[in-house]
């Protein structure tokens, strides 16, 4: 285990979230500010994604998901795409031992099917090699919309009979859900300082706490996974309870 860093050292293990969601936006920005093609600043992108995957680890995080490609992307230039689809195989094929070293298991959410036959074959490899991984589970958003994810859900209610009002519950509609054996989100790391959400995650973002940071995601590393993890530490998440509430439930 690396030694942990004094920013690091303050995190509090017992308000830990359990799960970090992060849109990962911001690396054409930085391309085009250094006068680099946007592939460039997906390249170095996915050095974030090695060095924040295996921070979250080290801190102990359970759960990360990565909005890695939305349902949205596949309108982009064919080479964006192409080239995008081709880190994603490589990243796939070289980091496998790295998640199995770490304990890390793979999961996937989205539209699977629309992903290129070989990234899917690769993707299906490395999720069977690391199912038996237990110290955190990586998801990869790939080809996924939270507006898509409802609408299939819907969708798959329906095709099982369970359409009609008195079957139809929060959680029940849970269960439907690309996400249905993930816990929702505690916190949600947005980079590159845009306010929105992105269609990500419409229905398990109702109460997670939100980070904006205006750092790009090619510049994104631990240390700023910390800062966000500090940041969410100072919060009261009340879930649509009053403080007062909050405080009798903690005692409890």
């Amino acid at each position: 285990m690396p030694m942990k860093g004094k920013l690091e050292s303050s995190i509090l293990p017992e308000k830990l979230p359990a799960h970090i969601a992060i849109i990962m936006d911001g690396n054409g920005r930085w391309a085009n500010v250094k006068n680099l093609d946007r592939i460039s600043g997906h390249r170095e992108g996915m050095k974030s994604v090695r060095s924040v995957v295996r921070a979250a680890r080290n801190i102990g995080v359970r759960y990360v998901t990565l909005y890695a490609f939305s349902a949205q992307n596949w309108q982009r230039p064919k080479l964006e795409v192409d080239a995008l689809m081709g880190l994603l195989k490589h990243y796939l094929s070289t980091e496998s031992d790295t998640l199995i070293e770490n304990g890390i298991r793979l999961n996937a959410i989205g539209r699977l099917r629309e992903l290129p036959e070989d990234v899917h074959a690769a993707l299906d490899d490395t999720m069977e090699k690391t199912r038996h991984c237990r110290d955190m589970t990586l998801t990869l958003a790939l080809s996924y919309g939270g507006r898509e994810e409802i609408l299939d859900a819907v969708k798959r209610m329906v095709s099982d009979g369970a359409s009609s009002p008195e079957n139809i519950s929060t959680a029940n509609f849970s269960s439907y859900l690309y996400t249905a054996n993930l816990p929702e989100p505690d916190l949600l790391i947005r980079t590159s300082g845009e306010m929105r959400i992105s269609n990500f995650m419409l229905w398990q973002l109702a109460y997670t706490e939100i980070y904006v940071t205006k750092t790009l995601w090619p510049d994104f590393r631990k240390g700023h996974l910390v800062k966000a993890i500090l940041n969410y530490q100072k919060r009261e998440r009340r879930f649509g309870l009053t403080g007062e509430q909050v405080k009798i439930r903690e005692v409890i």
